[in-house]
């Protein structure tokens, strides 16, 4: 006997430990695209949002406080907000938690001939 026997090779000698880790790695790739990817494109746009805010705009505060924009101070991130005739306060700019766009009515305004 001059030639040895060949026994059949086991893939998983080779790809065993790759084919453990694939799993893991599918998973991370959907909570990437599920969760971590929409959650850093929604901070962006609200530090966009909050670094548009100007003299008029309607906001909400973090403690549900609806108001006006008076006055902002971008060297301390200070926002002085108008809750009610004459009553201002002043707010962080951080707890501003959205911008309130007034919707225009359906109404149909006839157009004068």
């Amino acid at each position: 006997m001059l030639i040895s026997p060949a026994y059949a090779q086991d893939i998983s000698g080779l790809m065993g430990q790759a084919g453990q880790f694939l799993p893991i790695v599918l998973i991370m790739g959907v909570f990437y695209f599920l969760l971590f990817r929409p959650q850093q494109q929604k901070q962006k746009q609200m530090q966009t949002m909050l670094k548009a805010l100007k003299r008029g705009d309607r906001v909400v505060t973090g403690g549900g406080i609806l108001g006006t924009v008076q006055r902002t101070n971008d060297k301390n991130s200070e926002i002085e907000v108008e809750i009610a005739p004459n009553v201002r306060i002043t707010v962080l700019r951080e707890t501003i938690t959205s911008v309130i766009n007034p919707t225009p009515a359906n109404d149909v305004v006839k157009a004068k001939a």
